[in-house]
């Protein structure tokens, strides 16, 4: 286990350092000044604009910058907002726990609902259940997360009242955007769960156990699930992953708190500290992910180990 952690990650630094090369290029290669760019619409006057030049250092050479951006970033130095005046890694302090939340919320219904519309459809191929299953999975896909969570709201909490609409605290505040997001994920796992378990539920082995006596739910449960879920764990790592970084919507569209919208106030206030930030958390937290999921592969199937340790 230990060798083939350390494979994984070897092959996620390189991943580390191209996404820090892209973080630094954001504010170097925009077109102009970006000291200007930052400053538009404040009406700054040519001191402010001496002062914030200075206090970036962009003065030094390029390669001097990215090596100093490089070497504070290891120590979870990001720089200072240019808009509240606060440390970058404190602003997303703030807001990425309540991202990190709405994530696993929203993962965690994305795979309740996906494992059993999936393995269900699975079991009656064909049948009105399958049809029925691959029907909601085809409307979780097709509608936007928008619409739904604007659906949600009108259902959930205008017209029956259960469940409050927008805001922060509680778990209550939390299903209704959680289901906006794990719902249409919760269609992609399904759609792969179903095509994962027809695959192996033909194998032979499976048909040896059933010809031993076996009971369904223990060639399903034993002997197919495990074989069944090395594709659908690769799918929930990709889409955990895309979820700390994709939530912007869903977040503007419940007026929560978290990564999606401070990017978005970052964009619009021009902090370009604060996006840098923004992005690096998100896309460490994407590698993070995968790597995860490829130790879970070797937990799931430990010959995935072995042969990594081979190889």
């Amino acid at each position: 286990m230990f060798v083939y952690l350390q494979q994984r990650l070897a092959l996620a630094l390189p991943v580390v350092f191209g996404v820090s090369v892209v973080v630094f290029a954001i504010v170097h290669l925009l077109p102009g000044d970006p000291v200007l760019v930052m400053l538009s619409g404040a009406n700054a006057t040519p001191e402010q604009v001496a002062e914030l030049r200075a206090q970036l250092r962009f003065e030094d050479p390029i390669a001097v910058q990215y090596a100093r951006f490089l070497r504070r970033a290891l120590v979870g130095d990001l720089g200072v907002s240019i808009f509240s005046k606060r440390p970058v890694i404190e602003e997303i302090a703030d807001q990425l726990p309540s991202t990190l939340e709405l994530a696993a919320a929203a993962i965690a219904i994305a795979v309740a609902v996906g494992l059993v519309l999936g393995i269900l459809a699975a079991l009656r191929p064909n049948s009105w259940l399958d049809r029925l299953s691959m029907l909601v999975a085809l409307g979780g896909i097709s509608m936007p997360s928008f619409w739904l969570g604007l659906l949600l709201i009108f259902a959930f909490s205008l017209e029956l009242g259960w469940l409050p609409a927008t805001g922060q605290g509680g778990w209550r505040r939390l299903i209704l955007p959680a289901a906006t997001i794990g719902l249409g994920y919760a269609a992609v796992v399904a759609r792969l769960v179903r095509s994962s378990f027809l695959e192996v539920l033909g194998n032979a082995y499976i048909g040896t156990a059933r010809a031993k006596g076996l009971a369904e739910r223990a060639v399903v449960l034993k002997h197919a699930l495990g074989n069944a879920l090395i594709p659908v764990v690769t799918i929930i790592g990709v889409q955990l992953g895309n979820l700390l970084a994709g939530t912007i919507i869903v977040e503007t569209v419940f007026s929560r708190r978290g990564m999606g919208r401070l990017a978005v106030t970052a964009v619009l206030d021009k902090d370009y500290p604060l996006i840098q930030g923004v992005v690096l958390v998100s896309a460490l937290g994407y590698v993070l992910v995968n790597l995860l999921v490829d130790v879970s592969y070797s937990i799931i199937d430990p010959r995935i180990r072995h042969r990594g340790g081979a190889a």
